[in-house]
């Protein structure tokens, strides 16, 4: 198994870092700044649409989408180092169009959308005009196992009506964002319970969709984008919204959350890296009974577990990556799910101690580690909670060696 990049990889990487280095970096906490205490923190800052303009000038954009000519045409292997570095900052996925939701949404679109969905809204997606939000968790259900939800789609005539309640819907307080794909059942009766459900396209301004608030996580709303709790009551759109045809959301969802849960695990490995690289000079810097904290046995240990713990999961993410580029999805579903339980609780834990050496610098707005964990501990739930990956992880290895046993008590 060879993790070597490749020459093109390596320098696609030097490039991503050097514009971090120099354009994004540097303005970072302004950036901040800005949305925390300007007088819209609902607006989207100038500087980040210059930015994404000058990302895009030097073809620094849509890395996310293989095998396409939308996109840069990398491989999962090949895009994950990059998506790594963009982990390291909440501002970097957006800025070379690599940002989830809109990566999952124009995925969607581009396996399963016709021409003139293709046409109306993956083409502003692509070109990053427009943003987007993915609409199924709802609150009165356990969204975890989605064949729950209860949002409604019924056919009359030449429209769906949509009537349901959906929260936590990331992007869609943003003012760019102008359409959402949204999961509901179209068949509720059906005995296969992996049939009932559908995937339509509703443009965020159609009447009877109300954004009902900003939900908080941890207290802060993650203004601009923000996570909306929306209310759909007799919203209609043309029977041509539907995504790939009825009773196929189940489908189109499995499909959309592999590349999406390991996207969330390559951020999530760089953001630790970042943590590790501000834990390590806080270290060597900061003097407390007398000498640097990096001579405590204690830091020395954190940041030598933190090392180890950031090199395991990376490798994981790459074994991951590369057996989904060799054998799908769906071949690779073990390996997805056994990187989204690892990788967020290493994050985690790495923030956690890079935190603890920052003493109480490390929650305040000066660093980015208390937004990085936030951020970190929300992806645990995020595109399925941990204990639903252990159960179905461990249910699959049981059957596995389960089977393996009684093929050697048949020889």
């Amino acid at each position: 198994m060879n993790f070597e990049y490749s020459d093109k990889v390596n320098n696609l990487m030097k490039e991503v870092q050097e514009f971090l280095d120099t354009y994004l970096y540097p303005i970072e906490n302004e950036l901040n700044e800005i949305i925390e205490n300007g007088e819209d923190r609902w607006a989207i800052p100038q500087q980040i649409e210059d930015l994404k303009a000058l990302a895009k000038s030097q073809g620094l954009w849509n890395l996310f989408l293989p095998d396409s000519e939308d996109g840069y045409g990398l491989s999962n292997l090949e895009y994950a180092p990059l998506a790594e570095l963009m982990g390291k900052s909440r501002f970097a996925s957006e800025i070379f169009n690599c940002s989830a939701p809109d990566t999952g949404n124009m995925e969607v679109l581009v396996r399963y959308g016709t021409d003139e969905q293709k046409e109306k809204w993956l083409k502003p997606l692509l070109a990053g005009e427009i943003r987007s939000a993915f609409a199924m968790t709802e609150p009165d259900v356990a969204s975890c196992d989605a064949t729950n939800i209860e949002t409604h789609i019924a056919r009359d005539g030449e429209e769906y009506i949509i009537n349901g309640r959906k929260w936590f819907i990331s992007g869609a307080c943003d003012p760019r964002c102008k359409i959402l794909i949204v999961m509901g059942k179209t068949d509720p009766d059906n005995e296969n319970r992996h049939l009932q459900q559908s995937q339509v396209l509703v443009p965020i301004n159609t009447p009877g969709v109300t954004i009902e608030r900003a939900m908080k996580v941890f207290g802060n709303d993650d203004a601009p984008e923000g996570h909306a709790e929306i209310t759909f009551k007799n919203v209609r759109v043309p029977v041509e919204n539907i995504i790939l045809g009825e009773g196929r959301g189940f489908e189109i969802a499995q499909g959309r959350l592999g590349p999406g849960r390991i996207h969330h695990c390559m951020r999530l490995v760089g953001a630790a890296q970042r943590a590790l690289e501000l834990m390590s000079v806080r270290a060597e810097q900061r003097i407390a009974f007398g000498r640097p904290l990096s001579k405590q046995g204690s830091v020395r240990e954190d940041i030598a577990k933190s090392f180890c713990e950031i090199e395991q999961a990376r490798l994981l993410t790459l074994k991951a990556a590369d057996k989904m580029d060799r054998q799908g999805n769906k071949g690779a579903k073990e390996l997805i799910s056994m990187i989204k339980i690892v990788a967020p609780q290493m994050a985690c834990a790495v923030i956690d101690r890079a935190i603890q050496i920052h003493g109480a610098a490390g929650l305040s707005q000066d660093t980015f580690l208390a937004q990085a964990y936030q951020m970190a501990r929300s992806i645990r739930l995020a595109d399925g909670p941990d204990q639903v990956h252990m159960m179905q992880l461990g249910r699959g290895v049981a059957k596995g060696y389960s089977a393996m046993q009684l093929m050697k008590m048949r020889r």
